[in-house]
């Protein structure tokens, strides 16, 4: 039987750079062991350029990075309009895409766009459905519309935050707030603000990454679950896991960048989240409504806060999560009966799948022949 080829890409010039490097070395290992496909990697570099197989190969080798990319670099035409994706010949043509590249070019849309223009299947959402779920004010406005529980919020740009004082703030949203840059990922350009000096210093801080900035206010008690999801119609809900870190709840913890992806020794994991019958029926629930929709297709992982009342909200999806040995969306899929190999090979067919749906979609257009312009009152 020929396998079926599949190109494998990540990296990215967004802040996720190096979970991606992570991720893609499980979903490279979970991919090789089902034994059907036949993996090209592809990295791109922070700079925004596709690498050769080979120099990918070395990356996600986790040599060295920057020498490698300085003599790749070497070798690209920057005269050529089409230099930063060139490097996707170098290994001949792919039977799908897989895409895990976290935050900018990967989440945005950006990606998928390419993939599209290029006539082939790829793993994932479309591209509507990342570039809205990348963007956490559009995101929060659909929930809301479609009645999918969220917490309340207010959003502002550089000419409106100083509309939006503390005090104001404070009287609308409660005494602590999270100041979220609209379109990042993974904690960054987030913080967790409980008076007037951090809220302006997490105002600059998510500026940096945005010109439009989320806060939210912050649930009482939280308890943070995550559900993963996977399918395109009929799409599948994991178990549900939590997660706590110290103080949360009642203290100043909580999930961010460092307990994520960097020291998670002091994170308390629970799968499935010991939760009433009652709950984990709505969590599951209100995760595939998201799903449905925010148009997400292929695979997604829908984060809630609980709060002390046992009230589940929507925090905000993640349309392209994280796989690194750290990640709870890989281990919620354990837990669901549903190995690593198993996982990848069914997100594979759901890329097959929809693409072959969309195939039947009709672009076709009426010529506009001659044109008759009508007569204009002088």
């Amino acid at each position: 039987m020929t396998k079926k080829r599949v190109a494998l890409i990540f990296g990215g010039n967004s802040s996720e750079h190096d979970v991606s490097k992570r991720s893609a070395q499980n979903f490279y290992d979970a991919i090789e062991k089902t034994g059907k496909y036949e993996i090209f990697v592809f990295a791109i570099a922070q700079n925004g350029f596709f690498l050769d197989t080979e120099s990918s190969k070395k990356i996600l080798s986790l040599e060295d990075e920057q020498p490698i990319v300085d003599a790749f670099m070497k070798t690209v035409n920057k005269q050529d309009p089409l230099a930063a994706i060139n490097a996707l010949k170098s290994a001949g043509d792919f039977d799908i895409f897989f895409p895990v590249v976290h935050g900018n070019l990967g989440e945005d849309g950006t990606l998928q766009g390419l993939f599209r223009l290029l006539n082939k299947p790829y793993v994932g959402a479309p591209l509507r459905g990342h570039a809205v779920s990348f963007d956490k004010v559009l995101t929060k406005e659909l929930l809301t519309v479609n009645n999918i529980r969220n917490t309340k919020y207010v959003v502002v740009n550089p000419e409106t935050a100083k509309e939006w004082s503390w005090d104001k703030i404070t009287s609308k949203l409660g005494n602590v707030v999270f100041v979220k840059a609209a379109n990042q990922g993974s904690s960054v350009g987030i913080s967790r603000v409980k008076n007037a000096e951090e809220y302006t210093i997490a105002l600059a801080d998510s500026f940096q990454y945005d010109y439009k900035v989320l806060i939210e206010e912050a649930v009482n008690g939280a308890r943070e679950l995550e559900v993963g999801v996977i399918g395109n119609d009929q799409p599948l809900v994991s178990e549900i896991g939590a997660h706590t870190v110290p103080d949360q709840g009642d203290g100043d913890g909580w999930y961010d960048y460092n307990n994520k992806f960097v020291d998670n020794s002091a994170v308390h994991f629970e799968i499935p989240a010991k939760l009433s019958v009652a709950v984990t029926q709505e969590v599951k629930q209100m995760a595939l409504d998201a799903y449905k929709v925010l148009n997400l297709r292929g695979e997604a992982r829908m984060d809630f806060l609980l709060d002390e009342n046992g009230v589940p909200y929507l925090g905000e999806p993640n349309t392209l999560p994280g796989f690194t040995n750290m990640s709870l969306f890989k281990r919620l899929w354990d837990y669901s009966d549903i190995d690593n190999a198993k996982l990848v090979d069914m997100l594979i067919d759901f890329g097959f799948e929809d693409f072959e749906q969309n195939q039947h979609l009709s672009y076709s257009f009426v010529s506009l022949g001659e044109e008759k312009i009508g007569k204009f009152n002088e």
